[in-house]
This record gives structure tokens, sequence and C-alpha cells, in this order.
């Protein structure tokens, strides 16, 4: 049996399929897999062998892969003939209809760039990003469309709308006046590995949104690292063959595709030759119907989500026995929640978890199977090619088990902010990206995150790091949610504040038990000395990260214990 260091590099050895190599990256030395494939564009384009195999599932719909080329060759070539070049920015705001995916491959295909609309935004935030990134043409929803009145398309250059599962009012243009030319061609264009490919928005907690610029090649990578798990995985266990990527599966893609998760998820489901079911919004009850009527192989969500399904009252009147992998990531989760799925599951279903930022193009660091149930409190081990240090406030490499600043290194960092010279030579040193999370590493190179610093309480000079509490609140009973936070102390600076959502049949009345329950667990120090119990859902952006701002400014200054809102 070999060890992972043998595998690794017995696979990227010189002559091997994923065979590294050192390339230039805007000036930088990163190293990539050789054989991979150069754009988004390559890749779509392999796809179209795959022909009548289902490729988008929403409600009643199936679209086929031999559909969506169909579909994609015929809006590429509308963006192509009213003027969009390689370049030039589309915006794409929408839920997850398979219109989404289709729109996207279309402007990746003649080189231009995706300008991803966080679905949740009112029309002052489109502005914004409209104004930054320069886009001239936007394909939303019905919804989205509402928030774009003509007086701001105006005042922002926006040439054309294009409206999806809505009217196509205001002067937009209907989906199916794009989508349906049965003898469109798609454009030839030449795309390169680094060629700009989108602009994500930072959620912009600290001021206005970054825009953070995707190219190919970071996606091109992700997929790749993907494959190599794949064929790592079969290495290890001495498989008589090693699969160059991932079989093609149904999974049920609960990430928003406007966010970094998603979107890779979709562009790796639709290379490998995998079917996508989406949803129109969240529903844990529905999920269940869906995975036992499509089969579906591999869930993953941000962890509220993924808790949501463990807990649901309906879970075990559905055949869930295709499920193979439920993964996690977008926030920290709850050790208690992998360790539940190990049981629940009989060990049939491997627990995942990918740590990354919009800035790392998803997940570059990565756990899975029995090593995370040995260590659910991990977030893995970095990705081939990817180079990852903790650092002090200088950017000195700290020693393992020390906590410091995660700094990340590898072709999936993206190549700045759009418009932001300043913000990305702060975030962006030399070759490494600055996360903001604290973390450390062990012995065997294991990552762990456990806070945002940004986050952290520090209380009468010790940290204390909120995940590590909040993973402790959540192995009680009484607790659904919960968030920690720190709020100011005349005294201390900071104290220790907990938010919690009670279980069905629980509630402020078991506080004591809480308390209790957390000193077995933690030192006194990191117990929380003010506790508030809320009725309501705790206030989440898009991508499930709580809104720890509007909850320090909530209960600054409410009275502690007791129901609340």
């Amino acid at each position: 049996m070999l060890s992972r260091g043998e595998a690794v590099a017995e696979l990227t050895a010189p002559g091997e399929h994923f065979e590294l190599v050192v390339a230039d990256m805007h000036g930088l030395p990163r190293r990539v897999f050789r054989n991979a494939h150069r754009s988004l564009r390559e890749q779509w384009l392999a796809t179209e062998a795959l022909g009548d195999r289902p490729y988008l599932i929403y409600e009643d719909e199936v679209i086929t892969f031999a559909d969506a080329h169909r579909i994609v060759n015929s809006v590429s070539a509308w963006l192509a003939a009213n003027g969009v070049r390689k370049g030039d920015r589309v915006a794409i705001g929408m839920r997850n209809y398979p219109e989404f995916a289709l729109a996207f491959w279309a402007v990746e295909c003649i080189g231009a760039i995706v300008v991803s609309l966080n679905a949740w935004w009112v029309t002052e935030e489109m502005r914004y990003a409209f104004a930054d990134s320069g886009a001239t043409v936007a394909i939303v929803d019905g919804e989205r469309l509402e928030r774009l009145p003509s007086s701001m398309r105006a005042e922002c250059g926006i040439r054309a709308v294009v409206v999806a599962r809505g009217d196509a009012v205001d002067g937009a243009v209907p989906w199916a006046d794009v989508s349906s030319d049965p003898a469109a061609r798609m454009p030839d264009v030449d795309v390169d590995p680094d060629d700009d490919s989108t602009i994500f928005y930072t959620s912009g907690t600290t001021g206005f949104p970054k825009g953070a610029i995707g190219t190919h090649r970071n996606y091109v990578t992700n997929n790749w690292n993907a494959r190599f798990s794949a064929a790592l995985a079969a290495k290890m266990m001495g498989a008589p063959s090693i699969p160059l990527a991932p079989a093609g599966s149904t999974s049920l893609s609960t990430f928003p595709f406007f966010h970094i998760a998603g979107l890779c998820g979709m562009i790796n489901q639709s290379v490998f030759g995998g079917t996508i079911v989406s949803q129109f919004k969240w529903d844990a009850g529905e999920a269940l119907r869906l995975i036992e009527k499509h089969r579906i192989s591999s869930v993953g969500g941000v962890p509220t989500v993924v808790r949501s399904l463990l807990e649901h009252p309906d879970r075990d009147n559905h055949d869930l026995s295709s499920l193979t992998s439920i993964g996690q990531g977008g926030a920290p989760p709850s050790p208690d929640t992998i360790l539940r799925i190990g049981k629940d599951f009989a060990g049939k279903v491997a627990p995942g978890n990918g740590y990354g930022l919009t800035e790392t193009t998803a997940g570059c660091i990565g756990i899975a199977g029995a090593a995370y149930l040995q260590r659910p409190d991990s977030s893995g081990l970095p990705s081939v090619g990817t180079d990852v240090k903790i650092a002090d406030d200088d950017g000195n490499e700290l020693p393992r088990g020390q906590v410091g600043e995660l700094w990340i290194s590898g072709p999936n960092n993206v190549r700045g902010y759009w418009n932001k010279p300043e913000a990305t030579a702060k975030a962006f040193v030399g070759e490494w990206f600055r996360t903001g999370d604290a973390g450390y590493m062990d012995d065997e190179g294991y990552v762990y995150v456990v806070d945002r610093i940004k986050d952290m309480v520090l209380r009468g000079g010790e940290n204390v790091y909120c995940v590590e509490v909040e993973s402790a609140l959540f192995e009680h009973d009484a607790v659904l949610d919960c968030s920690v936070f720190g709020l100011p102390h005349d005294k201390l600076g900071e104290e220790v504040a907990a938010v919690i959502v009670p279980a069905a049949g629980h509630g402020p009345a078991d506080q004591d038990s809480v308390v209790e329950h957390m000193r077995a667990r933690l030192a006194p120090f990191k117990v929380p000395s003010r506790w508030f119990w809320r009725g309501t859902e705790i206030p989440r952006n898009a991508t499930g990260k709580v809104l720890k701002k509007d909850l320090r400014d909530e209960y600054a200054a409410a009275p502690a214990g007791g129901a609340t809102s």
C-alpha cells in the first residue's frame, strides 16, 4: 500500500497524465498540470459527445447535453451578433435555473467575462456591480429584471437585457429569442489559459465589494484537482486502473450558482458528464424526494443546509440508498454533523469538506471519507500544486500547531481585484494570498481553520475562537442553530456572547444545562458570559455565512438571557 506522498509522486511524475510543470501565471511561477485543458471553452466542447445523457433537471424539465449544446451555440452566436467580444463583460443574475448554466457556457465559449450578480442584491448593489465591472449585457430572471429599471440601465451603459423565467418587459429580450436558433454556430474564438473568465464580488462586509478576477486556468485547475483526487484515491487503494476523471454522477446543487462554490460544482459536474438537479430554493423535504426520485448520489451545501437535511422528520421515509457523498463548505461545519453522517449512514456515505474562498476559486484544501471521520474539525490537506503556510503579522511562517493567518499560494489564486490595485496589493503578497482566516497545521500537514481573524474575540488578553465555541454548542440537544461573537466589556475589552435558536421542545429553560455542558468542554474564559435565545433564524448572507456584525449590533444593548426576537 502506497503512502499518500508516494502516490502523489508517482501520479505527477514526468510523462504521467497528471504531470506537474512550472508555468508563468501573470509573472508568478505556479505548478500546474501539463495536460490540463486550455480553457473552459475546450472543456465544454468536449461534452458534446455526451449526446442524450441528462444534463440539467429542474422540476419536470430535463435538458440533455445535446439540447444544451444547441442552446449554448445559439446564445453565443446571439451575443457575438450583438457586439459582445472577447474580454467584454456579461452579467448573469438568477436563481439556480438551467438558463444560468447555459448562459455561463455561452459567455465563456466566446472569451467574454461573466460578472456574477448575487441574486439577493437590491437595485443599488446591482448598480455598483455594473458600474464597477463595465458589463454591457445582462442575462437575468424575472425577479432580477424588476431590480434593473431602465433609468439605471441607461446610466450604467447596459445595451441589452435578456430575461429567462419572466416576462420580457421594459425592452428586455426573451430568452427564447436568443436560445432557439437550431442553425446557430458558436463563434470561433481562441481562449488562452490566463484569459479572464469571471468577476465575482466578495461579500463586502467591510465596505464596497471587491470583484475577484478568475481566469480560465483557475477553473480548469479546480476541475483537475477533482480529477487528481479521484486518481489519488484509486492509487492509494491499489486499484488495477486509475481513473482520469470522476465518473459522471447525479448531484443535487444547493449552493447558488452565483457563489464560487456553486459555480465550480456546476462546472465540474458538467465536464465530468454528470447530471445536475436544482430547486427553486432550498427545501429539505423536497430535497429528500428528489434524492429518491432521481437516485442522486451526491449532495453538497452550507452546514445549515446539510443539518436541515439530516434532521428532517421525514428523512427515514425516503430511500436515500443512492447517496455516496455529502459535502459541506461555505462556512465551518460542526464536527458532530460529520460524525452523524458516518453513524447514520453506516459508513456508506462519505462526508466531505472543502476550504476555499472566492479568491482561491473555491476549494483548494479538502478532506473526505475516513480521514474526515478521524479529524472532524479539520479542513484537510492542500491540493497538489497548492502551498499553505500559517503566518504571523509580518508573513513569517509559524511552527506547526501555532495559530496564525492562513496564507495560500497556487494556480487556483485569482489574479487580483477588478479596478482595485491597492486592495490587490494588500491581499496578494508576492505569490501568496492572505485569507484573513486564523488557523494552524498539525504535524501531518492537515489544516485547521479556527475563525475569521476579524471575528475572533479578545477577552482579557485571551483569544477566543468562535468556531470552537460554536462546535461545542452544537453538541447539545437543545441547540438547533447558534452563533458566537464578541460584545464590548468595560473591563475585559470584549466578552463572549452566544445566541441560540432552540431545537423543538427546548428553550431558555435549558440554559443551565447548556452552560454546564460548555464548562465541561472548554476553558472558563471561552464559555459565553452572555446568552440570548432567539425565536427566528440567525441572519445569514446568500452563501450561508452568519452576519455577525448584524448580531453584534442587535444584541449589544440587549439584556442577556431569556427569549428574544
